[in-house]
């Protein structure tokens, strides 16, 4: 896949990371599974890009 997917799925998982900090912070459980939910959104759209990578390369 491109480079810019590879942006995009990095940063829902920092973003993420963020809500998940802040939910922590704020003591909002919503907020922070909602922040869990957004990184593993963005590491298993990570990972499916390297499948396919790994499948086209070739």
């Amino acid at each position: 896949m491109g480079i810019g997917d590879d942006m995009k799925h990095k940063a829902e998982e920092l973003k993420g990371k963020a809500k998940e900090g802040v939910g922590k912070a704020t003591d909002d459980k919503s907020l922070e599974s909602e922040g869990h939910m957004d990184q593993a959104k963005g590491k298993g759209k990570q990972a499916v890009d390297d499948v396919k990578d790994a499948f086209t390369d070739k």
